[in-house]
């Protein structure tokens, strides 16, 4: 991959997280021949078809003349089953053999439980000597809840990620690549780990870029989280975070709308790629209190946009400071066959209630009206139209 060490104009440039992990996936099939893709029938629709150019389907009976991508050697193990999909990947990774998982967000729950024995078995193994290290479960987490446009609320579940958080083991990663770039640094990420699970939660349409490959590295050598300089002021008077690729641009866009109300605003903006059991940040590094404490100070209010269910952030907050300070927006069950920003202002994270959250704690809470008006006209304009205003 082509990867900037400059980002001129952060938001400008539009990339593809999920074809920047095709591209990896690509990579990896190609020059490991013991790398297997595990996927339902979504790979195209994931954008992920770049393994393709890599290895077929793993297919054993006849093929007629139009079957496409199928070999009785492929390494793509295609499986409209995720229970049965898991069971496979799990034996190849503990057979000694590498590889990655993906479904659509809103299934992925569906493994829930044997997440826990394979878990369960790590935490174990851990004990008894004469065990191997094992390659991790890598699980690409898409197709996400905020743009399912035509699938609606029966497609909307981030559980997984509160359910992986829970665990007292500490074997679990939940990785949020803001970008393309970060995509790529949260697959270095990846690579590298052994013997826990990596959730990775991204859409597939394209996004814009924020971040170069530098920024995005030093997420994960600096405890999960960074400052971003470009949206960022000094003294600021509330500290925005985000976890999550369109909850990060939802939060970028309701800074820019608060200081169009209140020129005088000052801002910071943190941004989270990666949280782990009680903390921001992976197993391995997490977030010092010192360095929480620099990125968010010990006294300011903090503005939260996350992914998954805000209960999940709250409970990590609240290891590092009073959690009456922090207000978390984030999935609340709430949705229907909608227009995106009617789905995100149905659950409060639209930068639209981002920006009257950080005006309020900034001392203007007038706008809060103006703005729910806003979200208002533009569901009752989907509700007509299927499109936002």
């Amino acid at each position: 991959m082509n990867l900037p060490t400059k980002i001129n104009n952060p938001g400008e440039q539009k990339a593809s997280i999920a074809q920047a992990f095709g591209e990896c996936l690509y990579d990896a099939l190609e020059n490991d021949p013991g790398f297997y893709f595990f996927s339902p029938d979504e790979t195209t629709s994931n954008k992920l078809n770049q393994v393709y150019d890599a290895s077929p389907r793993a297919w054993v009976r006849d093929t007629e003349k139009w079957d496409k991508n199928l070999a009785p050697d492929g390494r793509v193990v295609e499986l409209l089953s995720e229970n049965a999909l898991f069971g496979v990947y799990a034996g190849h990774v503990l057979s000694g053999g590498r590889g990655v998982m993906t479904s659509y967000e809103a299934f992925l729950p569906i493994v829930s439980s044997q997440l826990d024995q394979h878990l369960k078995f790590l935490h174990q193994s851990a004990k008894v000597e004469w065990r191997p290290n094992y390659a991790p479960l890598n699980i690409l987490s898409t197709s996400c809840w905020e743009r399912q446009d035509h699938n609606g609320y029966t497609h909307q579940n981030p559980a997984l990620i509160s359910s992986l958080l829970a665990k007292p083991s500490n074997l679990c990663n939940c990785l949020f690549p803001i970008d393309d770039i970060a995509a790529a640094a949260t697959w270095e990420f990846m690579e590298k780990s052994q013997n826990v699970v990596n959730l990775v939660t991204f859409n597939k349409i394209p996004q814009p870029r924020w971040i170069d490959i530098n920024h995005a590295r030093w997420q994960f050598d600096g405890g999960g989280a960074s400052i971003f300089g470009f949206a960022s002021d000094d003294n600021p008077d509330v500290v925005v975070a985000a976890a999550g690729d369109m909850l990060s641009f939802e939060a970028l866009e309701g800074i820019r709308l608060a200081k169009s109300k209140k020129p005088d605003l000052r801002v910071r903006f943190v941004g989270i790629a990666a949280l782990s059991y009680g903390a921001i940040g992976t197993t391995e590094n997490k977030l010092s209190q010192e360095r929480f404490d620099e990125y968010f100070t010990q006294h300011l209010p903090i503005v939260a946009n996350f992914h998954g269910y805000p209960e999940t952030l709250r409970s990590i907050f609240a290891h590092y400071t009073d959690a009456r300070r922090v207000d978390v927006h984030g999935y609340s069950d709430e949705g229907s066959t909608t227009s995106p920003l009617d789905e995100l202002g149905r659950n409060g994270v639209s930068r639209y209630d981002i920006a009257a959250s950080i005006l309020e704690r900034a001392g203007a809470p007038q706008f809060r009206q103006e703005f729910a008006q806003l979200l208002a006209e533009n569901a009752e304009y989907a509700s007509i139209y299927g499109l936002d205003k």
